[in-house]
C-alpha cells in the first residue's frame, strides 16, 4: 500500500509549520505534508485560475494537473520564495501554456485548409510543414520553465516585454534575455529554417 511509504505524524502539527518546511516533508514522500499544502492553498489557486479561465471545470483541472506535477517532482523539488508565489506563477503557467496549445490548434487547422488547396502547395509540401511545427513544438517545450513562460507570453499571446516583464514580477531586461535564449535554441537547431520557424510560430 502506498500509505505505507508516508510519514506518520500529528497531522493537527502541519497547519503550523512553514512552506519550507512542508517543502522538506515532500522530499521524503510525506503525504500529509502534501495534504497539508493542498488544503491551504487549492482554493486560492481556484481563485487565480478563474480570474483567468471563464470555465469552472477547466480551472479545477489546472489546479489538480499543477497539485499532480508537484507531487510527481516531490523528491527532487526546491522551494525558494515560499509556495505562494510558485504556485502563483504555476497558474499562470498552465493557463498559458493551455491557451497557446489552443490557439496552435486554431492555427493548424486554418494551414492545414491554405495547404490543401489545390492551388497551393503539394501534399509532400503540407507535411513537412505539419513535420517542421512538430518539431519546434518539442524544441520550444525543452526551454528552461521561466523561458518558456516569456516565450509564450510573447509570441502566442502578445504581450510586449513590458507586460511581461509587469505579469511574472522581473526585469525587462531578463524578459529580454530570455527571448534572446529561445531564439537562439531555435536558430541553433533549425539553422537555415529558422526564417521558416520564424513565419511558423510568430517569432
Amino acid at each position: 500500500m502506498l500509505h505505507s511509504l508516508f510519514t506518520t505524524r500529528n497531522t493537527k502539527s502541519y497547519a503550523a509549520l512553514s512552506d519550507h518546511e512542508l517543502a522538506g516533508l515532500l522530499t521524503i514522500d510525506d503525504q500529509a505534508a502534501f495534504n497539508e499544502l493542498y488544503k491551504r492553498y487549492w482554493e486560492k489557486l481556484y481563485v487565480i485560475a478563474r480570474q483567468r479561465i471563464t470555465d469552472a471545470y477547466e480551472a479545477e483541472e489546472i489546479v489538480q494537473d499543477i497539485f499532480c506535477n508537484l507531487w510527481r517532482k516531490r523528491n527532487t523539488f526546491e522551494l525558494t520564495k515560499g509556495f505562494q508565489y510558485y504556485f502563483s506563477v504555476a497558474v499562470k503557467f498552465e493557463v498559458i501554456n493551455r491557451m497557446a496549445k489552443k490557439s496552435r490548434e486554431n492555427r493548424v487547422k486554418k494551414e492545414v485548409l491554405v495547404w490543401s488547396s489545390p492551388i497551393d502547395e503539394s501534399t509532400s509540401d503540407q507535411l513537412d510543414f505539419n513535420e517542421l511545427q512538430s518539431q519546434l513544438a518539442l524544441t520550444i517545450k525543452v526551454l528552461p520553465e521561466k523561458c518558456l513562460l516569456v516565450f509564450k507570453l510573447k509570441h502566442e499571446q502578445g504581450y510586449s516585454q513590458k507586460q511581461i516583464a509587469h505579469e511574472l514580477d522581473i526585469a525587462e531586461k531578463t524578459v529580454e534575455a530570455h527571448l534572446a535564449k529561445a531564439r537562439k535554441t531555435i536558430r541553433i537547431r533549425f539553422g537555415h529554417l529558422a526564417a521558416m520557424a520564424k513565419s511558423v510560430l510568430f517569432l
